[in-house]
């Protein structure tokens, strides 16, 4: 069995993929295909394993879940349980933690465009931490924070001009990067003497975030080196003291058995070792330190679950094989050519005897979940399960032609919990207007929301 599923998975009696305890087919029979499969085992393993090894090094240290990577109320909920925080980009990542009745004081909020209701929303509610990404933000932020007779305690991202050697899309420390005021170009210097001299705000420190599903190491002692510098600089030049430290998160995860991803213990020894090296060489007092791993919780804790239809055969090229999922559900192949594993559900243990491409039902020649896979021979009604699905396939899933977007089941010892149920055709409509129910205005005239 391919080494990135749960660390419950294995294969039973019936050469069945079991999970939690859980036969994968009579989770299928009872909740339907495609289904997204959590394992809570995992999960929790994944939270301590980031809490323990930075913990052991680190004496002041919170460990953040990137909400983005996937989150509701069940997973939070977890996440509370396991002493974690959350870091939130919008205010719908806010609300669910609100609901789940997470501790505010524990979120931390980012994003590079947010709106001043959203900051309003997040100074009325308590959010421990507003991470301030842009000028704009920084003067809305202090006109609420006035308003209010609040002080905002925020930290500033910068970016630090340093590549993370991932997918252009999932790079996010560069300069030329939608995200965090440039040390380079002296903008970071600007805003952090802005936030200084600002009454309602009180910066507290520093953060960066320099990509996504990154293997290497190097770039965030590159990172941590580079801030803990300007640091330093802005100590001499406007007397800023930095109580609090991030760089951020974006570890990767093992998809296939060829990637091979830096595990927490190594993560946390190369951040808090340059950490202590910088503070100490640059005579700065060590900051509390928070750090930001979403997929790297979440990713191989998840495995999504698909039933196989029809087949193409296209002689001397390929073999399809089309399951009742796809592009909808798991977007990440088409938009960063991600590549993925797979193991037959009801034939765990048989051999790969053909070589098949997989793909989704959706209208799109770049519905391919897997490019050229050795499997066992696949019929309809097999049930394909793809690992490491935990992570950005359901916080991107759409209803692209109008799917439904699929449930998901938290499975513990034997016990399968139904945490989010598939969504109904009643649920495509429900925010949609019937010609008798529009109203018309006249061109100028405002709208009536």
């Amino acid at each position: 069995m391919p080494m990135i599923l749960p660390i419950t998975a294995r294969v039973n009696a019936r050469n069945h993929l079991e999970i939690g305890g859980c036969d994968c087919l009579d989770l299928a029979r009872e909740f339907g295909t495609p289904l997204y499969i959590f394992d809570e085992a995992t999960l929790r393993n994944r939270c301590r394993a980031y809490r323990e090894a930075f913990g052991r090094r680190y004496a002041d240290v919170l460990v953040l879940y990137a909400s983005k990577a996937f989150l509701n109320p069940a997973l939070a909920a977890i996440f509370k349980e396991e002493g974690l925080g959350l870091d939130v980009v919008s205010s719908g990542e806010l609300y669910v933690a609100k609901k789940s009745g997470f501790p505010l004081s524990k979120v931390y909020f980012h994003g590079n465009n947010k709106s001043a209701e959203e900051l309003a929303m997040a100074l009325d509610w308590g959010v421990g931490r507003i991470v301030v990404d842009n000028f704009h933000e920084l003067e809305i932020l202090n006109r609420l924070a006035l308003e209010k007779g609040q002080v905002a305690e925020i930290l500033l991202r910068l970016s630090p001009g340093v590549d993370p050697h991932t997918h252009a899309y999932n790079t996010t420390g560069i300069v030329d990067s939608k995200f965090g005021f440039p040390i380079a170009t002296g903008q970071a210097e600007a805003a952090l003497e802005q936030a200084l001299a600002s009454p309602d705000l009180r910066l507290v420190g520093l953060h960066a975030h320099i990509g996504s599903q990154i293997f290497e190491l190097e770039p965030y002692r590159d990172t941590v080196r580079i801030l803990l510098e300007f640091a330093a600089d802005m100590v001499e030049r406007h007397g800023f003291q930095m109580a609090e430290f991030s760089p951020g998160g974006g570890w990767a995860i093992r998809y296939t058995q060829a990637d091979e991803p830096p595990e927490p213990e190594g993560i946390a020894e190369a951040v808090v070792e340059t950490l202590r090296d910088e503070a100490a060489w640059h005579c700065l007092p060590l900051p509390k330190l928070v750090v930001e791993p979403g997929r790297s919780i979440v990713g191989l804790a998840g495995v999504a679950l698909y039933s196989v239809g029809a087949r193409k055969e296209v002689p001397g090229l390929r073999t399809y094989a089309f399951v009742d999922g796809g592009i909808a559900d798991n977007i990440r192949p088409a938009l960063y050519r991600a590549r993925y594993e797979a193991i037959v559900a009801n034939k765990a243990g048989d051999p790969a005897t053909e070589t098949v491409t997989i793909a989704g039902k959706y209208c799109e020649s770049g519905d391919i979940l897997i490019q050229e896979i050795a499997l066992p021979p696949l019929v309809a009604g097999d049930l394909l399960a793809i690992p490491a699905s935990g992570a950005y396939c359901l916080s991107l899933a759409s209803n692209y032609n109008l799917a439904l977007r699929p449930p998901i089941v938290l499975v513990k010892e034997g016990k399968a919990r139904l945490i989010r149920r598939r969504e109904s055709y009643e649920d495509l409509l429900r925010n949609d207007l019937f010609g008798e129910e529009k109203k018309y205005v006249r061109q100028n005239e405002s709208l009536p929301f």
